[in-house]
């Protein structure tokens, strides 16, 4: 496979396997992304986008449609609002909820100088300078509400004028973050009212509530000092929302919390193993309905909650196999309408017998690419850690693969650092497309995944380059001891914490690893902690800042960065750095390629100028794919 180029080797390989119809880079970008709206007023539809790339102008296309609950034909729409109406209505119909960018202070050279219409400057007195992938500028997004008759909207109130702050919350948030009551004279939005380098270091958003008629607004969750977000009322009127409690710890488990006359009423908090995703009521305004991770997979599960009694909440799992709820859209009597993932199909709507779990297709957008397709075997194993653990490990194989064969084998190390590894189904780090290439793929839940309790999850954090490392060696090794893993072939690819995990291996793999690749990964945790947008990360992380030398938590914590360790390195690396990426910024990838260069070891840099954390465009992310594929056969 060296010795001919990347497109003939796969040509042939596919070929001799008969494996033509596998998945390839072009099939993965030409599947429908199908995300859910809701089910209609009549209970009759279920309403759903679906978004298409279209590569040839590096662009996607949305359509709207509908298709009957109980299955059928979809039908394209134009418009959702007679189905599903429009939530940032009031109820009553009176009122209008718009969120639009506010100017509050003058940072560019242009807004502070009249005169200097050419400038391109930006002058800061703080933090939070540049956020995800874009440069404060000065304006902030605020909620706005207006009279509204006969379909068109009066003069608009800003409800946080003067205020430096965001709702919806940057960069994700969107009209979920603000909210009607169902008395229609009160609005929830949510907001972290801190501003500058206090923003940057806090996690503490809160829920607000605007009275319309009084023009005031109250904290709804000020003894908290963690995240509150995701607000959704009942249609009693009852609040329920998400909740973590510790400031600075964006990955803190995350409960469902009701409020009620008594204060707040945790509905999740008995479950050590439970981190919520997402919920939604029920129609019976006693039932929650959420989703989250549990033992390698997000699963459907409900809450009851039991309002004022002395009852305890009680936790049901709805759902259980080898897939991913990925949310709720609706309910239809005792049937709801859910999006639905594995590791060798893209998100489609189902539906779910709440009592029985019983799940059935309702959409097919991507049958026709996925017909006769073969599947990538995925299996759960489980390998013992160096501290006496039991880690689950999936694998995933090949299609029609052969066990008296042997093949290639990739570790894939997960970002996060807290983030699940589930049937999930990505766009860049598939596992099926890597697997239909001819890879065994072995992808550890190793230490700091939830779904296995917050021990579990919480043992990365201040230990990057610990516990969590000899996870990773140990899912390789035992995966390693079976005949059909050519061992003399083996990668490690990961992203963001993921391809920090590379970093670290890159010195401490003895020998186990032919190849590597590091997209957006932590190289250097100094220059890290001096250049990333979001300082509460780096502090819970590392446990602090660089120059305490008091602190013992934070120094061992900045020994472990990979930086200190290149002296160490050897093994040829693939580095892809995002230009736009302010979360690992850029100096991270270019520091790296810069010291495996001046070492004088095999290396690639792909950098993209325009892209931030992710790779958006699907024409980047063809050149991603390629470039990623091509590397592991040339050097594999």
């Amino acid at each position: 496979m060296k010795k001919i180029g990347y497109w003939a080797g796969l040509l042939l390989w596919s070929f001799a396997s008969n494996a033509q119809q596998s998945l390839t880079p072009e099939l993965l970008w030409k599947l429908g992304r199908v995300s859910g709206l809701g089910v209609s007023g009549d209970k009759k539809f279920v309403v759903y986008v679906v978004s298409t790339p279209d590569v040839s102008d590096n662009k996607s296309t949305s359509r709207t449609y509908r298709i009957p609950v109980t299955g059928g034909e979809a039908v394209e729409i134009k418009a959702t609002e007679e189905l599903l109406g429009n939530s940032k209505i009031s109820p009553d119909g009176k009122f209008i909820l718009t969120s639009n960018p506010v100017q509050e202070l003058k940072i560019t050279g242009i807004d502070k100088y009249a005169d200097l219409p050419k400038s391109n400057a930006y002058v800061f007195t703080s933090l939070n300078y540049r956020h995800w992938d874009t440069w404060e500028d000065g304006k902030f997004d605020h909620v706005f509400v207006a009279p509204y008759a006969n379909g068109k909207a009066g003069d608009a109130k800003d409800i946080m004028a003067g205020e430096k702050f965001d709702c919806p919350q940057k960069p994700f948030g969107g009209d979920e973050d603000f909210i009607w009551n169902p008395d229609s004279k009160r609005v929830v939005y949510v907001t972290k009212k801190k501003f500058g380098t206090d923003y940057a270091l806090s996690t503490n958003t809160d829920l607000f509530e605007y009275d319309v008629e009084k023009g005031t607004t109250k904290n709804l969750t000020e003894s908290n000092k963690g995240y509150d977000i995701a607000p959704a009322y009942n249609a009693k009127g009852e609040l329920a929302w998400l909740q973590m409690k510790r400031d600075g710890y964006e990955s803190d488990k995350q409960d469902i919390v009701v409020m009620h006359a008594g204060g707040a009423m945790n509905l999740t908090g008995q479950r050590d193993d439970i981190h919520v995703d997402g919920f939604k009521w029920g129609d019976d305004n006693r039932t929650i309905f959420f989703w989250a991770p549990i033992n390698g997979t997000i699963q459907l599960f409900k809450v009851n909650y039991p309002g004022l009694t002395r009852m305890m909440p009680v936790i049901t799992q709805i759902t259980k196999g080898d897939f991913d709820i990925n949310g709720v859209h609706g309910q239809v009597g005792n049937t709801l309408v859910v999006s639905r993932s594995d590791m060798n199909r893209a998100s489609e709507l189902y539906t779910v017998d709440i009592e029985s779990g019983e799940m059935k297709q309702l959409t097919h957008v991507n049958d026709p690419i996925y017909s006769g397709m073969p599947k990538c075997k995925t299996e759960r194993k489980w390998v013992a850690t160096t501290d006496g653990e039991k880690m689950l490990v999936w694998v995933i194989y090949p299609p029609d693969f052969d066990p008296a064969k042997k093949y290639p084998t990739l570790l894939y190390c997960q970002g996060g650092p807290q983030a699940a590894l589930t049937q999930f189904y990505s766009y860049r780090w598939n596992f099926q497309l890597m697997a239909s290439q001819g890879y065994i793929v072995v992808a550890p839940n190793r230490r700091g995944m939830p779904g296995h309790g917050t021990k579990w999850n919480e043992q990365v954090s201040k230990d990057w380059g610990g516990q969590v490392i000899r996870d990773y060696l140990s899912a390789i090794d035992a995966e390693s001891k079976n005949a059909y893993v050519d061992k003399a072939r083996l990668g490690c690819v990961g992203a963001s914490f993921g391809g920090f995990s590379v970093f670290a291996l890159e010195a401490q793999h003895n020998g186990r690893f032919k190849s590597f690749v590091s997209h957006d990964g932590v190289f250097d945790f100094r220059s890290m902690y001096g250049t990333t947008d979001e300082m509460f990360f780096e502090n819970w992380e590392l446990g602090g800042n660089y120059w305490d030398k008091s602190n013992a938590v934070a120094q061992r914590s900045f020994s472990q960065s990979p930086s200190n360790f290149v002296d160490k390195w050897k093994t040829p690396i693939f580095i892809i750095q995002g230009g736009k990426d302010y979360r690992v910024p850029i100096e991270q990838g270019l520091q790296a390629f810069q010291a495996v260069q001046l070492k004088g070891i095999k290396s690639k840099l792909l950098y993209l100028p325009d892209e931030n954390h992710w790779v958006l465009s699907a024409q980047n992310a063809l050149v991603w794919q390629r470039e990623f594929f091509g590397w592991l056969s040339e050097t594999l």
